[in-house]
């Protein structure tokens, strides 16, 4: 990574990013029907005779697919190539801003021009260093000033992290500190509702069921079987050494907890397993609930891997 000036980077402020955009194609119900399908938006208004567009599909007419639409200009591609030579190759979206002015209707014509809004100077982030983006788009119907859409990015060289060794810790909190408490005595614990006598797992503020807010545990007898299971190869984790694999496990009472299969090389793993429940201390202040097989002879349909 080198340093930048940044009178490099700001003169590209205000620079044309993308003009005389088209939407490919005009505002349309079919895909104002899909977007409301897919948010789960029963709105009125986005259907019938005088049907509107939902406001927040105003990106949506723009995007140009996996063609792309072909405007962007030299501007875009110079200040990428700028900082790519800074070494801040990697690049994560943060946010973006939408303002509507308009109502979009179906037939209405969709064009639009972008420009490279603002630059930051350089940031410090968790990610790493670099520099935010800013790219305003301007959206039209009939060549009327319909929203604006402004999307943030950052521009940035990685951080260098230094690996560590131990697992993850479990975030505890008051719906599941018994849980833990439970494994921290050798016992692992199920919810049972005080209303239904369903039992659960994970555990829960309220039954699923009924809806009672009450609730005692059951103490699991620590039989059960693979019921699913993957074999993890990537990403690589250094408290970890893959590959190895992870199971739903089935418990005897019922429900099925995801945890570990161990005893058994990961390619032996199979759906179907019987595995006893046992607890592995996996550094000084961790201990985990793990199932061991205890019948490497059964043969089933292979899980995954990855």
């Amino acid at each position: 990574m080198k340093d930048i000036a940044y009178e490099e980077l700001k003169v590209f402020e205000g620079r044309a990013a993308e003009e005389t955009g088209r939407g490919k194609d005009p505002v349309n119900r079919p895909m104002i029907r899909h977007w409301c399908e897919a948010m789960g938006d029963t709105h009125p208004a986005y259907t019938g005779a005088g049907a509107v567009a939902p406001p927040t599909m105003l990106q949506a007419w723009t995007m140009g697919g996996l063609s792309a639409n072909g405007g962007r200009f030299v501007a875009h591609d110079e200040l990428f190539a700028l900082l790519d030579g800074g070494g801040y190759t990697s690049v994560v979206a943060t946010d973006c801003e939408q303002e509507y002015l308009l109502p979009l209707r179906p037939g209405d014509e969709i064009t639009f021009d972008a420009v490279i809004e603002s630059v930051s100077e350089r940031k410090t982030t968790k990610l790493g260093t670099g520099h935010f983006i800013t790219t305003r788009m301007d959206v039209r119907a009939g060549g009327e000033l319909a929203g604006t859409h402004r999307f943030r990015i950052l521009k940035y060289a990685p951080a260098q992290r230094k690996p560590k060794g131990e697992r993850p810790r479990p975030v505890i909190n008051r719906d599941n500190a018994g849980f833990w408490d439970g494994v921290a005595a050798h016992r692992l614990l199920i919810q049972r509702c005080a209303g239904c006598d369903t039992l659960r797992f994970p555990w829960l503020p309220g039954c699923n069921a009924c809806g009672s807010a009450e609730w005692d545990t059951v103490e699991a007898s620590g039989e059960g079987t693979v019921y699913s299971y993957v074999v993890m190869h990537h990403p690589p984790f250094p408290a970890f050494d893959p590959p190895y694999a992870v199971g739903l496990i089935e418990l005897a009472e019922g429900v099925r907890i995801v945890s570990n299969v161990i005893g058994v090389p990961y390619d032996k793993v199979r759906i179907g397993m019987p595995v006893q429940l046992e607890f592995q201390r996996v550094d000084e202040e961790l201990e985990l609930p793990m199932f061991r097989a205890v019948d490497v002879s059964v043969d089933g349909s292979a899980g995954g891997e990855r």
